[in-house]
């Protein structure tokens, strides 16, 4: 790997003036472990090239789940298991769009997850363009027979705030689309990177309302199109083959590293084996996986803590959150004993921070608690742990149950650059922030499955 002996391990909590580790602590060996081992960096490879894309419900997502129960158990996990998990199957099919007046030029675009297809033979339909939903509704009968584009570029920034303010119109826009008569739907793909890639992900209809395409485009396309618009009418011509075909049986993968005093105790690690199909799912969520694996391999080879730790690789969290609903309802007896739970879906940039979720009450009561517990982590330089409102998809389900979530934050300011796009491979991974991502998840972990007291219970999340 690229990290040497002490660089890390012997500086971890030295500086910021925080007293050395000592170098046989279980959060040095742990820190260490990740550090120079390099293994999460294998996982994630194996994961994203020799499996690849694993949209939920294919063959490439079932052999993922064979994947990581092999791969448990060679960590030294226990009690390594498949948990059912019924499966929504969605399929893309053939899909094509282009401009055909006021000239024939093509256009990059793919479906959104869930989407309906066009009749067949596809639709062909004048544009009308709009920056958001809310637009939409003061246009009324203007886009009756249109297809609509949403318009509406999403901001660079460094963590989920610039995805969190532009990917609401992915998923209620081809409703809100259908109420004023449109026929098909086209969004500027939720994205910030270059190369004309369209961006995918989970779009969501209303039973009460009439089911139109709706489908994402490059961020150069929407450009194009609005530039079309501004001197005239412009036709586009949409074929989407997309479909949904019969559930089909998957599964969440479990393993535990048992507790040594409080193994009826849980702190759950987890990620989501599943990606869109585009790209091979290395950022979203390989690196992920590789990084909950991580923690648990590293938990196990110091003896474990206190309480059990669960690692937990969702199903289906990509289009839908089978395995986070399911996960939550095979163990609803138990999630009051559950002490903690983290996530690992934010890529493969490095740490730059500790949250907690918490009530908005200042000082939130969990936070002394987390700020200790990432004492450790101090060469890292992290910004001051902080509280949020809600953790990652997969936890949505337990922070309903009042489980504690813990969140460690990444630099995101590339990543959606490749997200849900054909660009999400392997090579966007860069090993040194990987490894140091493992070092910050297991050491939260670790202190949260050792630590003597037990954080208070989160809010049920915010509503989507």
């Amino acid at each position: 790997m690229i990290i040497r002996s002490g660089v890390l391990v012997a500086a971890l909590a030295g500086l910021a003036g925080a007293a050395p580790l000592d170098p046989n602590s279980a959060a040095a060996r742990v820190a260490g472990g990740a550090l120079l081992d390099g293994q999460a960096y294998a996982d994630a490879q194996a994961l994203s090239d020799r499996i690849g894309q694993r949209l939920a419900g294919s063959a490439a997502a079932e052999r993922a789940v064979e994947w990581a129960l092999a791969t448990m158990r060679a960590a030294g996990l226990k009690n390594v298991r498949r948990e059912p998990v019924k499966i929504p199957r969605w399929l893309r099919g053939d899909e094509r769009a282009e401009i055909v007046a006021p000239a024939s030029l093509p256009l990059h675009a793919a479906a959104l997850g869930g989407s309906v297809g066009t009749p067949k033979g596809g639709l062909t339909a004048e544009v009308i363009e709009v920056a958001t939903p809310d637009e939409l509704k003061t246009i009324g009968e203007r886009a009756r027979g249109k297809i609509v584009l949403f318009n509406k570029p999403m901001q660079r920034t460094r963590g989920f705030e610039g995805y969190g303010a532009a990917v609401g119109a992915r998923g209620r826009g081809a409703v809100e689309a259908a109420k004023v008569g449109a026929v098909a739907a086209l969004i500027r793909s939720v994205g910030t990177g270059p190369g004309r890639l369209p961006h995918t992900g989970a779009t969501r209809y209303d039973d009460q309302v009439a089911k139109i395409p709706f489908a994402a485009l490059a961020a150069e396309d929407a450009e194009l199109l609005h530039r079309l618009l501004a001197s005239g009418a412009v036709k586009v011509r949409l074929e989407l083959g997309a479909h949904v075909a019969s559930d089909v049986e998957s599964a969440n993968v479990v393993g535990e590293v048992p507790g040594r005093e409080k193994p009826g105790e849980i702190v759950v690690i987890g990620a989501h084996l599943d990606s869109w199909d585009l790209g091979a799912g290395a950022l979203d969520d390989a690196a992920g996986c590789a990084i909950a694996l991580e923690v648990g391999r590293l938990t196990a080879a110091v003896g474990g803590a206190r309480r059990t730790l669960r690692v937990v690789l969702f199903m289906n969290e990509e289009n839908g959150l089978s395995g986070a609903r399911a996960y939550a309802e095979a163990h609803k007896a138990e999630l009051s004993q559950h002490a903690a739970a983290l996530e690992a879906d934010g890529g493969a940039g490095r740490p730059t921070g500790i949250a907690v979720v918490a009530p908005a009450a200042t000082p939130a009561p969990s936070l002394p608690l987390v700020t200790a517990w990432a004492a450790p982590l101090a060469a890292l330089q992290l910004d001051a742990p902080r509280v949020l409102d809600q953790g990652g998809s997969d936890l949505r389900p337990l922070q309903s149950a009042g489980v504690p979530i813990v969140d460690v934050l990444q630099d995101m300011s590339s990543y959606f650059d490749w997200h849900h796009s054909a660009g999400d491979t392997f090579d966007k991974i860069d090993p040194h922030d990987l490894a140091l991502d493992a070092v910050a998840y297991a050491v939260m972990a670790f202190a949260a499955a050792d630590a003597p007291e037990r954080l208070p219970p989160s809010p049920p999340p915010p509503r989507w």
